[in-house]
C-alpha cells in the first residue's frame, strides 16, 4: 500500500513538471507483479475429495448489482422486504441437517459459513473492499484481508456490515433512529500444509450478530379489511410494534485435520466444531399485546431468551483416485437448550428458566464412481443410531442427472419446545419423511447457448410445520407437490440474455406455500470500451411471480407461518444496472424498483411487509494485490 501510495504520488508530481516525466516514472514503478493470477482460492472440501483445486479470486463483475450476490447464500429468498431481513429460501430445499438441531435459520444466509470459508494461497498480501449503499439506506461494507506467512502457511481475517433503515412506521427519535437492522460478522481463517505435504489443516472462527428492529408489519386501520398494496404509505402507515426488537448471536470455531497415510489413497480426518447461538426477543410496548395471540407471563414487557450451545466431533478415513472416491465416518454431537423469560407476578419479577441437553452418535459416508466427466455413479448415506437417517444416489451421464434421496428426521429442538411470554409448547412429534425424484439436464446448444433443465417430484409424510396460529404442528398424511425449472442463456455478440423460470405445482400440498411461476430475466450488453480500459455491463433485470398465498412472519419465533386470509400480488420488479471494470476496482449504479407504482402504489414481499421503494444504489469491490 504505501509503495503504491509513493507511485501516486511521484506520478502527480511528474505530471505537473510534465507528460514525459509522468510517462518515465510509470514505465519505471508501476510493473504488475502481483494480481489475480497469484491470489488463489482453496476450499476445505476439495482438498478432503483429493481435488486441490485453487481458483484464482473472483474478479468477475457479473450480477455484482444483485442483491442476491450480497450474502453469503445467493439462491431466491423472501424476506421482509429489505436489506438483511428475516428470510425463507423462495423454493423447496431438501432438508439435510439430521439429528439435534436448533430450528432458528432465518438469519442463515447473511452468516459466514464456517464449512464453506474460501481461503487463499497468495504470493503477496491481499485485500478487498466491498462497499454498497442505497439511496433508501441500505448498506453493504465488507473488508478482507489475507496473506501468507510461509509458501505453506495463509492467514486471513473479514470484517461484513449488513445495515438498513426503516421503510415503514412513524420515524423515531430514539437512539435507535430509524435504523432497522444492524448486523456485523467476522471470520479469522488460517490454512497450513506440511512441507512434505502429508498434512493439512484448515480452521476458522466466525461471528455474527444480527440486531432487528421488528415491526410486526402494516396495521390495518380501523376502515381497512385487508391490507392491500392501496394503503401502503410507508412511513406514514401504523404498524403493529413501536419497541420490540429482536438479537441473534452466532460464534463458531471449526477446524479440519487432513493426514494422507498412504497418499491420496487413504486419508485420515478429523473435523472439530463448537457452535454457540443466543436468540433474545424484547417488547416494552403495553399497545403491542394486540399482536400477539396471548401474554403468558408479564403484560407490562416481554424479555425472552433461548441459548443453544453445540460441540460436534467427527473422526473419518477418506480416500480417492482416478475413478474412485469414498468416505466413511462416525460423528458425535452434544447439544444443550436453555430457556428463559421474565415473569411478572403480584409485582415481583422473576425469570423463569429450562433447560435440555440432548448426545446424538451418527455414521455415515460416500461412494462415488466416475470417468472423466462424462459418468459419475454415487451413494451417500448418514444414520444416526436408531432414529434418523439421510440417503441419496444419483446416476450421471453427459450432462444428464437421475437422482433420488430420502430423508427421516426429527423435529427440530423449536418445534418441540418453547417457553415465551407469548407462547408456551411443548410437543412429542414423530419423525417425518421426504422423499425426493429428480432428473437434471445440464449442455450446450452451439457455441452461444446455454441450458440447464430440471424437474422434482417430492412428497413429505408428517409434515412440520408452523400453522395459522404460528405455533409448529404435524400433519398425518402427505404433502406432495410436483415441478421443474429452467435456466437458459443465450448471446449476440455483446448482447446477452439471460433467464430462470420455475414451476411449482402445490394442489397436493396445502401447507406447502411456493408461487406456482416464478421468473428471472436479465438482458444486458457487455463488452469493452475506450480501448479495453474500461469493461461494462448494461442492462435491465426483471423478477415477477404469480400470486400465492405467501408465509407470514413471527418475530417473536423468528419463524414464518401459515396464512390464508392475504394473496401476495404478482408485482414485475425492474432494475436497470451498470457494472463496470477499470483494473482492480468493479462497480456498479443500479436503478432499484424502476417499475415503483406501475401496477399499485406498492408491493409486498411477505403479507404486512412491502418491498422496497424505487431508489438509486451504488456499490464498489476495491482489489489491493500487494
Amino acid at each position: 500500500m504505501r509503495k503504491k501510495a509513493l507511485t501516486i504520488f511521484l506520478f502527480l508530481v511528474a505530471l505537473a513538471a510534465g507528460n514525459d516525466a509522468a510517462a518515465q516514472i510509470i514505465d519505471d514503478t508501476t510493473k504488475v507483479l502481483y494480481g489475480p493470477r497469484t491470489t488463489l482460492r482453496l476450499y476445505e472440501q476439495d482438498v478432503l475429495e483429493g481435488r486441490y483445486v485453487e481458483q484464482r479470486v473472483d474478479t468477475s463483475i457479473h450480477n455484482m448489482h444483485n442483491e442476491r450476490y450480497w450474502y453469503e447464500d445467493t439462491t431466491y429468498h423472501k424476506h421482509l422486504g429489505n436489506v438483511a431481513t428475516a428470510a425463507q429460501p423462495l423454493l423447496f430445499r431438501m432438508p439435510e441437517k439430521i439429528g439435534v438441531r436448533l430450528g432458528r435459520n432465518t438469519f442463515d444466509r447473511y452468516a459466514y459459513d464456517p464449512e464453506r470459508i474460501n481461503y487463499y494461497d497468495t504470493r503477496s498480501p491481499y485485500s478487498h473492499l466491498h462497499y454498497v449503499q442505497g439511496q433508501l439506506g441500505e448498506q453493504v461494507f465488507e473488508a478482507i484481508y489475507a496473506r501468507n506467512i510461509k509458501p505453506n502457511w495463509n492467514v486471513g481475517v473479514a470484517y461484513k456490515i449488513l445495515s438498513a433503515n426503516k421503510q415503514i412506521g412513524p420515524s423515531s427519535r430514539g437512539l435507535r433512529g430509524d435504523r432497522l437492522i444492524n448486523n456485523q460478522a467476522v471470520k479469522a481463517f488460517t490454512h497450513y500444509q506440511s512441507p512434505n505435504k502429508r498434512y493439512d489443516l484448515f480452521a476458522n472462527y466466525t461471528h455474527m450478530n444480527q440486531e432487528h428492529v421488528e415491526t410486526g408489519g402494516i396495521k390495518p386501520s380501523t376502515t381497512d379489511t385487508i391490507i392491500s398494496p392501496d394503503i401502503i404509505r410507508y412511513n406514514e402507515n401504523e404498524i403493529w410494534l413501536n419497541q420490540a426488537a429482536s438479537q441473534e448471536y452466532r460464534n463458531n470455531y471449526h477446524l479440519l485435520q487432513i493426514f494422507k497415510l498412504a497418499g491420496e489413497d487413504l486419508k485420515l480426518y478429523h473435523q472439530f466444531d463448537m457452535r454457540r447461538q443466543r436468540n433474545l426477543y424484547q417488547d416494552d410496548g403495553v399497545s403491542s399485546l394486540e399482536f400477539y395471540p396471548d401474554t403468558l407471563f408479564s403484560r407490562r414487557k416481554t424479555d425472552d431468551r433461548t441459548n443453544y450451545r453445540e460441540v460436534q466431533n467427527v473422526f473419518g478415513v477418506t480416500g480417492n483416485s482416478k475413478y474412485s472416491f469414498y468416505k466413511a465416518y462416525l460423528k458425535q454431537r452434544t447439544a444443550a437448550m436453555d430457556y428463559s423469560v421474565h415473569q411478572l407476578e403480584n409485582a415481583v419479577e422473576a425469570t423463569l428458566l429450562e433447560s435440555d441437553r440432548i448426545t446424538n452418535l451418527l455414521a455415515g459416508g460416500q461412494l462415488r464412481l466416475q470417468y472423466e466427466n462424462k459418468a459419475v455413479l454415487q451413494v451417500d448415506g448418514e444414520f444416526q443410531i436408531t432414529k434418523d437417517y439421510n440417503v441419496s444416489g444419483l446416476i450421471y451421464f453427459e450432462g444428464l442427472q437421475f437422482k433420488m434421496a430420502r430423508v427421516l428426521r426429527s423435529p427440530s429442538l423449536l418445534e418441540q419446545r418453547l417457553l415465551s411470554n407469548h407462547f408456551d409448547w411443548q410437543h412429542n412429534f414423530n419423525t417425518s419423511v421426504t422423499d425426493r425424484l429428480q432428473v437434471n439436464y445440464t449442455g450446450k446448444l452451439g457455441g452461444r447457448q446455454y441450458l440447464k433443465f430440471m424437474a422434482h417430484y417430492t412428497n413429505i409424510k408428517r409434515h412440520i410445520f408452523f400453522n395459522e396460529q404460528a405455533v409448529p404442528e404435524q400433519l398425518a398424511g402427505s404433502q406432495r407437490f410436483y415441478g421443474g425449472q429452467l435456466e437458459h442463456r443465450i448471446r449476440f455478440g455483446a448482447f446477452h440474455l439471460d433467464n430462470f423460470v420455475a414451476y411449482t405445482n402445490t394442489d397436493q400440498a396445502e401447507t406447502i406455500r411456493i408461487p406456482e411461476w416464478f421468473g428471472n430475466s436479465k438482458a444486458y450488453l457487455q463488452g469493452n470500451l475506450f480501448k479495453k480500459a474500461l469493461y461494462a455491463q448494461l442492462g435491465v433485470e426483471l423478477h415477477v411471480n404469480t400470486p400465492y398465498f405467501a408465509d407470514d412472519y413471527m418475530p417473536v419465533t423468528q419463524q414464518f407461518y401459515l396464512q390464508n386470509s392475504y394473496e401476495v400480488q404478482s408485482y414485475p420488479v425492474i432494475d436497470v444496472f451498470v457494472n463496470a471494470d477499470i483494473k482492480t476496482v468493479n462497480l456498479f449504479l443500479k436503478l432499484a424498483n424502476a417499475t415503483d407504482e406501475l401496477l399499485y402504489p406498492a408491493y409486498f414481499v411477505t403479507p404486512g411487509y412491502p418491498g422496497m421503494r424505487r431508489s438509486f444504489v451504488f456499490g464498489l469491490k476495491w482489489m489491493f494485490f500487494d
